[in-house]
């Protein structure tokens, strides 16, 4: 591998056990949102055991394509808008990925810190017998928790894991304690045995809310695989600290649904007589997952403005400030479409990725460097397999006047993110086999003559 991407590179000391990168998926699982996908999938009226196998199936098919990034990250030592630099060019890299990864982080990180601003003012006021919140308590909220999680992220690696370590084992008992307590209050062993839906939305659409709900974090996943000490702990990292945790609170919320018709826990635990639980319980999910979003926000705008990663900090905070400022002046409803589009576009980077390192140069890092430029065959697989993702995973239904003009435009087929991800990746390595031969030709005749 070419030394020209150094300011980005870890060093040998900064590596990272499994179990703390673990740590990291597993906060980034344990979230209010994995807690409403598990009430949509019972919603969508699923069997039990269709709920595990779509939650199992979907998980996997994200710890597949994570893995192959992440031995790929832990090999060069590289995030991901920069790893892209081998499949796209360096110029691709830096104007199409860096910016739709740093817009899409940006605009998740000040959705989270509003939820949760929304939420603590909600929460506090109750708590203070003051009544409804109004906006500027809401909007001070949601400050001040976008300035707390921010902070954290600008501590980089080191914050997360111990942010994790603390936050995540904490979770998980107040998640236990709220299944018991919810289902002991509403007589939820005789619901759960009685549950039994007459019709299920199927298995696609399990495995297509189970995918959705962390697409976008299995591929920047480089961006904390990269610290992993070899690939075997890039295997481990991501399936203990995913499938586990997503099984966990996706089934909570499915559980929690089923008995209380509520999936939120801070709800539940309110009504229940202990909101300040609750409110502990919103503030850490939300911190735990939010954190990763400034970060790898950070490290796109690095990659995009041109720094190498000693600048991390100055660009993480900018990040999460406008994000934070976003959320605080609620102009983040405008963009909840344009972001939800952009988390169908960004999974068939994974695609481009995998067949560029593992595919065209057999996975050995001596052979990787970025291009110059734009790379035709990069460029060309991922627009076609983000359009693919598009297309059959819905994206464009949330635009009907769009649909209705261009009925081909909603197709809907398997699992959106996974087909882009598999379409881009096949084209790739066939245009890169058919113009990389003709390039070697060329190059050949030109020797000859």
């Amino acid at each position: 591998m070419k030394e020209n991407n150094t300011g980005f590179e870890v060093k040998p000391e900064q590596r990272q056990s499994w179990l703390s990168i673990a740590m990291v998926w597993a906060g980034g699982m344990i979230c209010v949102p994995c807690l409403m996908v598990g009430g949509v999938l019972s919603a969508g009226g699923l069997s039990m055991g269709e709920m595990v196998a779509s939650i199992l199936i979907g998980y996997g098919l994200i710890c597949a394509y994570m893995i192959c990034i992440g031995m790929q990250a832990c090999d060069t030592g590289l995030p991901v808008s920069v790893m892209a630099e081998g499949a796209l060019g360096k110029q691709g890299a830096r104007y199409i990925i860096s910016v739709l990864l740093a817009f899409a982080c940006i605009g998740w990180f000040g959705i989270q810190s509003a939820t949760c601003g929304n939420a603590f003012a909600a929460m506090l006021s109750s708590m203070l017998g003051m009544g409804a919140p109004g906006p500027v308590m809401t909007a001070l909220c949601s400050l001040f928790w976008g300035v707390v999680m921010l902070a954290t992220a600008c501590c980089g690696f080191k914050g997360l894991k111990w942010l994790n370590y603390i936050a995540v084992p904490l979770l998980v008992v107040v998640c236990l304690y709220g299944i018991i307590a919810g289902i002991i209050s509403h007589d939820g062993g005789a619901a759960i045995a009685a549950y039994a839906p007459e019709q299920s939305s199927g298995i696609v659409f399990g495995i297509s809310m189970t995918v959705a709900s962390f697409a976008l974090g299995g591929v920047i996943s480089a961006d904390y695989c990269r610290f992993a000490k070899n690939r075997k702990d890039v295997v481990k990292s991501s399936v203990v600290g995913v499938i586990p945790a997503g099984l966990f609170m996706l089934m909570t919320g499915a559980v929690m649904s089923i008995v209380t018709g509520e999936y939120d826990i801070s709800a539940i635990l309110a009504s229940l007589g202990v909101p300040a639980v609750g409110l502990i319980a919103l503030v850490l999910a939300t911190w735990t997952t939010n954190v990763t979003n400034a970060y790898s926000g950070g490290l796109a705008l690095s990659n995009l403005l041109g720094f190498d990663e000693s600048k991390f900090k100055i660009t993480t905070g900018i990040a999460g400030a406008v994000g934070t400022v976003l959320a605080a002046f609620g102009l983040l409803n405008a963009f909840q479409g344009f972001l939800s589009l952009m988390s169908a576009l960004i999974p068939p980077l994974a695609g481009v990725v995998i067949a560029d390192y593992w595919l065209v140069r057999k996975g050995r890092k001596e052979r990787f460097q970025g291009k110059e430029g734009f790379s035709l065959p990069g460029v060309a697989a991922f627009l076609v397999g983000a359009l693919a993702a598009c297309i059959t995973g819905g994206t464009f239904a949330s635009f009907p006047g769009l649909v209705e003009a261009l009925p081909f435009l909603n197709l809907p087929f398997f699992v959106g993110p996974v087909n882009g991800i598999v379409i881009s990746l096949v084209i790739y390595a066939l245009l890169e086999r058919l113009l990389g031969s003709k390039a070697a030709e060329n190059m050949e005749y030109k020797r000859a003559n």
